[in-house]
């Protein structure tokens, strides 16, 4: 009888041979040699075919994501190739097979493999980290080149920085790009080009096959571009062609054309640029003149506020204004002043003789001008004096009568 103690479901254990072949470094990056058979390209895009030799055979696929980079050809029955990828397995049906990165023809396997073997060098040496990378100048005025004099790489380069800046300078150092001579050439233009001080680099040529493009996966080549000062844009090939000085180099291009228009910024930007720097300078600068306009005026006033002649005028109306005010309170006081002078004029006329010789009454007085008021005043015979409205009248008392008064009667 089996004793049963752990029991995994299939796919548990499809899980954990999958997490197996994870951890296994060498089945996440490898090369296989074989013969392709059963392929089958999907209308999806995914290539599916068996690679086999004499003792075995292996299922293997190409996702339709990696086609452009790493298939530069047509895969065809009994094709001798060289498959880039990983090893995995397929969960759903407990399967492992091999997903390809990139399928070479066996006849560029030697050269394939002395490329990642390079390129492994390098980087663990350090030459492809990025705190290493310069930053490529917005604004140049002088644009190296290194490529073949004649193709298309320099005519695109030269004719797409002359239509984005046609003041900026294109130098050109005539490489050779292809053969046993074209490293060194390739090294010696870079050197040139740094010594003459231009501001950025363009290193490349168009397009051909690894054993064509071979001389910019050169160890020499690539320790140039790392040492060169100058930002070095590198520019091989088409956009799936990779080689070592793409890694090197501060930045790449996927083609030379790109590499110009990276390298060299378009005049039209820039104007535009200047066009907005300068609406915004004009802005800020009438900002900035009506700020101190506003200063300007305060300050006028707080001068007008200030000044002597503000100081005189505000004297002169306080003057004025004290003035009138002096002026209506005398005017008040002299109103009264009359008024009361009325009403005593009135008073003083009750009590004036004139007004009451001009009633009708008369004054006498005695020779020495005093007040005759009683007869024991004037004795019979005696001079006096009548005054009335209009003069005095002398005249002497026949007869001196006394009589009652009205009240005593």
């Amino acid at each position: 009888m089996i004793e049963i103690r752990n029991v995994y479901t299939v796919g548990q254990l499809n899980s954990y041979i999958k997490n197996m072949f994870s951890q296994d470094y060498l089945l996440r990056n490898l090369l296989v040699k074989g013969e392709v058979s059963n392929c089958k390209y999907h209308s999806s895009g995914h290539i599916y075919f068996t690679l086999k030799d004499a003792k075995g055979t292996i299922s293997c696929v190409m996702f339709a994501g990696n086609r452009a980079a790493g298939l530069s050809f047509v895969m065809s029955e009994g094709q001798q190739v060289i498959v880039g990828g990983t090893v995995d397995v397929y969960e759903r049906d407990g399967k492992y097979q091999l997903y390809a990165k990139q399928i070479l023809p066996d006849g560029n396997g030697q050269l394939y493999e002395k490329f990642e073997q390079l390129k492994r060098e390098l980087m663990e040496a350090g030459m492809f980290a990025q705190e290493h990378k310069q930053s490529i100048p917005k604004y140049i005025k002088k644009l190296g080149v290194v490529t073949a004099s004649t193709g298309a790489a320099v005519r695109d380069i030269i004719q797409i920085a002359g239509r984005r800046n046609p003041y900026v300078q294109v130098i050109l150092y005539p490489a050779v790009v292809q053969g046993e001579a074209a490293a060194p050439s390739i090294v010696k233009g870079i050197r040139a080009l740094e010594a003459l001080g231009v501001d950025v680099m363009i290193v490349g040529r168009g397009g051909g096959s690894i054993e064509d493009l071979w001389a910019f996966n050169e160890r020499m080549v690539a320790q140039a571009v790392y040492d060169c000062s100058v930002p070095v844009i590198s520019a091989v090939g088409h956009e799936t062609d990779t080689t070592i000085i793409d890694f090197a180099a501060d930045l790449r291009a996927p083609t030379p054309s790109a590499a110009a228009e990276l390298a060299v910024a378009d005049v039209r930007d820039i104007l535009g640029e200047l066009a907005d720097a300068r609406e915004i300078l004009h802005r800020l600068m009438r900002r900035c003149v009506e700020r101190d306009r506003g200063k300007l005026r305060q300050m006028e006033l707080r001068l007008q506020v200030v000044s002597p002649a503000n100081r005189i005028r505000e004297k002169k109306m306080a003057a004025i204004t004290a003035e009138e005010r002096l002026q209506e309170r005398m005017d008040r006081v002299l109103e009264k002043k009359r008024h009361e002078l009325e009403i005593y004029i009135e008073k003083m006329k009750g009590l004036s003789p004139l007004e009451k010789l001009n009633q009708g009454y008369s004054y006498v007085e005695d020779e020495s001008g005093r007040n005759v008021r009683s007869v024991e005043q004037v004795q019979a015979g005696q001079k006096v004096r009548i005054r009335v409205r209009d003069g005095q009248i002398e005249a002497v008392a026949q007869e001196v009568r006394k009589t009652k008064l009205f009240s005593e009667e």
